[in-house]
């Protein structure tokens, strides 16, 4: 009898431990995702998750680095694919993952688009009054504040430096999804910007043309680049070096203000981050490890602070101001959603 219940223990025990190790992984998931900060902004619930490095100094303005989640995606999942908290530790900088609003479907940076999705104007009031939210409680660098972004989040920091070039100094990009015209950016002040796009990437290809993403083309990623260019007054020539095998370096030289533009290259490569997390190659294709997307962009940033004067160069009001400051905001087009990359566990955790 007391071996019969021994069995009968063990079996239970055994039933009993995928369930006991899968409410575990989901504690561990949900921890390992949720954000670390919120406020309302524009009537909208909003969220955020922060990493501060432990060498910051209160009595030291520190750079703060802002990094845009892709569509489907959120904060958390922004953070295991740039892995920019690694770069912040080493360099010293503050980096936050900001998240987009989900509404009732999945969530995306309202940058515009055909859709009939509004609020394209609170997306960008929200990453203006996440900045003032930091600054209150940190020593942020006014001179030093960067936006970056993957797919979406790379469309929604062409946005941020067309709305907000009197605030943030300079942007990067990786696998752009850039869903607006560029001449749609009126602001013509020069704004640096470095841009990352694999040649085989499956969801905003690098030629341009359709995706199975939304019904409308993708630009061509040379083209928009150099459209850039034009807009920063760089020479018309861009210099080409080899970095990699599989990485070329593309560069605009004597640019005004110092604007610099680059274009990284990756051949073969996915809608993916390279040097960031891991991603299911299937659904996006390769990431390369060639070069780290992430300390490349903080070598540029770190080289392009915020020119002296920058607020004096606005031809029309910014879209992203604090309420309480009175200004006025003028919509945005209207934007559509991008679902595009599942939610995977393997995304999210280290």
């Amino acid at each position: 009898m007391k071996s019969r219940r021994r069995v009968i223990g063990a079996v239970l025990i055994l039933i009993a431990l995928p369930v006991a190790l899968a409410a575990v992984e989901a504690v561990t998931f949900f921890v390992a995702n949720r954000s670390n900060g919120s406020f309302v902004s524009s009537g909208e619930q909003r969220d955020y998750l922060l990493h501060v490095p432990k060498s910051y100094d209160r009595n030291r303005p520190t750079p703060l680095v802002i990094s845009l989640h892709g569509a489907t995606m959120w904060g958390a999942a922004q953070k295991e694919m740039s892995q920019w908290n690694r770069v912040a530790d080493a360099e010293g900088f503050i980096v936050v993952y900001p998240s987009g609003v989900k509404g009732s479907g999945p969530r995306v940076w309202r940058m515009g688009g055909e859709s009939g999705e509004s609020g394209g104007d609170r997306d960008v009031e929200f990453i203006a009054n996440l900045i003032d939210t930091l600054s209150a409680q940190y020593n942020i660098d006014p001179t030093r504040i960067y936006a970056n972004g993957l797919s979406n989040g790379g469309g929604m920091s062409f946005v941020l430096s067309c709305t907000m070039s009197d605030r943030i100094a300079a942007v990067g990009t990786v696998g752009a999804a850039q869903l607006l015209p560029f001449d749609w950016c009126t602001d013509r002040k020069p704004v640096p910007m470095i841009n990352f796009h694999g040649t085989a990437d499956p969801a905003a290809a690098y030629k341009g043309g359709w995706s199975w993403m939304v019904r409308r083309r993708f630009p061509d990623v040379q083209r928009w680049t150099a459209n850039w260019a034009r807009r920063n007054h760089c020479a018309p020539t861009p210099v080409d070096s080899a970095v990699a095998s599989d990485v070329t370096r593309r560069t605009w030289v004597r640019c005004a203000d110092n604007a610099a533009v680059v274009l990284y290259i990756i051949k073969g490569g996915g809608h993916t981050w390279p040097g960031g997390g891991p991603m299911p190659e299937w659904f996006v294709g390769p990431t390369s490890r060639s070069i780290d997307a992430s300390s490349v962009m903080w070598l540029f940033f770190r080289e392009h602070p915020l020119r002296a004067g920058a607020r004096d160069h606005l031809q029309r009001p910014p879209l992203a101001t604090v309420s309480r400051e009175g200004r006025r905001a003028v919509p945005l087009p209207q934007a559509r959603s991008l679902s595009m990359i599942p939610r995977c566990t393997e995304v999210a955790r280290r």
